[in-house]
């Protein structure tokens, strides 16, 4: 759950964001144009808040149950409410001035369907169990796909590698078979990182298939298949090196059978 209200954000949430939206980044593809008009826009001047829901209002309306999906700052959270709560309650998503929350706002933009379907499941659950020490199975597999989550659509033999983390037939047998896979990341924290300081153990919990179908008991055993994303051919120079992947703090081998 993110905080809202608070103090005013400090320097370093407000440092340019122009910087982070490298349109020569693989995984930034489905958000450079946005994230780079609302970039510039937040650094001439505008809130994150602001400048999401300017581009917001230039593309199609996105709707939640409860109206019209609009971003608003941080201080509109009241104190005594869930963040998903409240979004589910008024469609407005409470928005700081740093990249965490600007990266949260490009996906709603261009995945509103599954980010809709995540904080109705939040939400559902908040007004079932109400907000405890702990967030229980479902939201703490919820929030941990919402902040590193990916989508992969891929043939068979690389899906099949990925689940049994046969790494060496994922990335170097069936490098040639990723020019037909898309691999989409909608974690708002994995984007964040990646932009900000790329690295090669950074990894996304992976879904493959239709992750808008999942019931809400699957969700609750984290379905998620771990991908270390800069191991995607095509998405970090370093790993046309051929030992890129003799690397096991990384490319872990699995202790058995794993997948969605």
């Amino acid at each position: 759950m993110k905080a809202g209200g608070g103090a005013a954000p400090s320097a370093a949430a407000t440092l340019p964001f122009a910087g982070a939206i490298d349109e020569s980044r693989p995984w930034l593809a489905p958000y450079a144009l946005r994230g780079r008009r609302a970039a510039q826009a937040v650094d001439a001047g505008s809130s994150v808040a602001q400048a999401l829901q300017h581009e917001l209002a230039c593309g199609e309306p996105i709707s939640l149950r409860s109206g019209p999906l609009a971003f608003v700052s941080s201080q509109d959270l009241p104190l005594t409410e869930p963040y998903e709560a409240f979004i589910a309650r008024s469609a407005q998503v409470p928005t700081r001035n740093n990249l965490h929350d600007f990266f949260n706002g490009l996906v709603w933009l261009h995945q509103p369907a599954l980010k809709r379907r995540l904080n109705e499941l939040q939400a559902a659950e908040i007004a079932r169990l109400g907000i405890g020490p702990r967030r229980g199975a479902l939201r703490d597999a919820l929030t941990l796909f919402d902040e590193n989550g990916a989508l992969l659509d891929a043939p068979a033999p690389v899906a099949q590698a990925l689940i049994v983390r046969d790494w060496q037939a994922l990335f170097i047998s069936h490098r040639a078979l990723w020019a037909e896979a898309r691999l989409t990341l909608v974690g708002h924290a994995l984007l964040e990182q990646l932009s900000l300081a790329p690295r090669k153990g950074l990894t996304a919990h992976v879904v493959i298939g239709d992750a808008l179908a999942l019931a809400p008991e699957v969700w609750a055993t984290k379905p998620f298949l771990p991908l270390p994303v800069l191991g995607v051919p095509g998405w970090w120079p370093a790993n046309e090196a051929p030992g890129y992947y003799d690397d096991p703090s990384v490319f872990r081998k699995s202790r058995g059978t794993i997948g969605p």
